[in-house]
C-alpha cells in the first residue's frame, strides 16, 4: 500500500469518528502534512481518494469539508468495487474479526491455473473464512492463493492477509479485477452467513495482482443481501 493510501485510510477514520459533524470544515492540508510528517502532495492525493469515495468534498479557496450526506450510523456494510483494499483497511477504526472455516493446500484446478498464471504442479492454499465487522457478519471468503507467495497460517487468517503480505514480503497490491453478480445461497452460505437456502446472495469474484503484474489471489466472496451493498464512486474530470 502506498503512503497516501495509508494516510487516506487514517484520515477517513479521523473524519468519520464523530469528532466532525457532516458539513464541517476539516483541517487544511498544511496542518495535516505536519501531523502525518509528510508532504502536501501526499496529503492532496490522500484527500482526493476520500473525495472519490464520497467522504469529503473540496471548494476552491474554502477548504475541505465532510460530506453533508455522510451517515456514520448506516447499518449497511458497503463493499467498494473501485479499491483493492481488504476488509481490515476498508473498515479501519472498526472491529474486524475472522472465523476460519478451512485452511488446506492442494494442486490447482485448471481454472485456478488460468487465473493465477501458475502450472499444474504449483500448490495453492484454499482458504475459507467468515469476516465480521463490529460483530456483524460481513462476508464469506473462499480464497485460492499460491503457496509460494507467503506462509499462511490460521493465526495470519485471524487478522489481515494483505497486511501480512506487506510485512513479510514487502508486497504492494496494484489492483484487482472484479466481477459482481447475484446467486442463490448454497449450503456453505447457510453455514457461513446464516443465510437461508436459495436466499439471494451478493457475490464478487476477484483476481488481485501485485505491482509487477503477478496474480496472487483468486477469490469468490459472498455477502448477505440484507446488510450489504456495492458502492462505486465515479469522479468526473474536467
Amino acid at each position: 500500500m502506498y503512503k497516501y493510501e495509508e494516510i487516506s485510510a487514517e484520515l477517513k477514520a479521523m473524519f468519520t469518528s464523530g469528532k466532525y459533524e457532516p458539513g464541517a470544515l476539516l483541517p487544511d492540508q498544511e496542518q495535516l502534512a505536519r501531523e502525518f510528517n509528510t508532504t502536501r502532495m501526499t496529503i492532496r492525493k490522500a484527500v482526493q481518494t476520500l473525495v472519490t469515495e464520497g467522504v469529503v468534498y473540496t471548494r476552491r479557496g474554502a477548504g475541505t469539508f465532510l460530506r453533508k450526506d455522510f451517515r456514520r450510523d448506516d447499518n449497511e456494510l458497503d463493499s467498494s468495487i473501485d479499491k483493492p483494499y481488504g476488509t481490515t483497511e476498508t473498515y479501519l477504526g472498526r472491529k474486524v474479526t475472522s472465523k476460519v472455516l478451512g485452511l488446506d493446500a492442494r494442486l490447482p484446478t485448471g481454472k485456478e491455473q488460468d487465473q493465477l498464471l501458475i502450472g499444474p504442479g504449483e500448490p495453492v492454499y484454499v482458504i475459507r473464512r467468515v469476516r465480521y465487522v463490529d460483530g456483524q457478519v460481513y462476508a464469506y471468503e473462499h480464497t485460492v492463493m499460491p503457496t509460494k507467495i507467503a506462509t499462511i497460517t490460521e493465526e495470519v487468517l485471524m487478522g489481515s492477509v494483505y497486511k501480512h503480505l506487506a510485512d513479510e514480503k514487502g508486497m504492494h497490491i496494484a489492483g484487482s479485477h472484479r466481477k459482481v453478480y447475484a446467486i442463490k445461497a448454497t449450503a456453505e452460505d447457510v453455514e457461513a452467513l446464516g443465510a437461508r437456502l436459495n436466499d439471494p446472495v451478493l457475490a464478487i469474484t476477484q483476481v488481485s495482482y501485485t505491482e509487477e503484474g503477478e496474480p496472487f489471489e483468486y477469490s469468490i466472496t459472498h455477502f448477505p443481501y440484507e446488510t450489504s451493498s456495492v458502492v462505486a464512486d465515479v469522479e468526473i474530470k474536467r
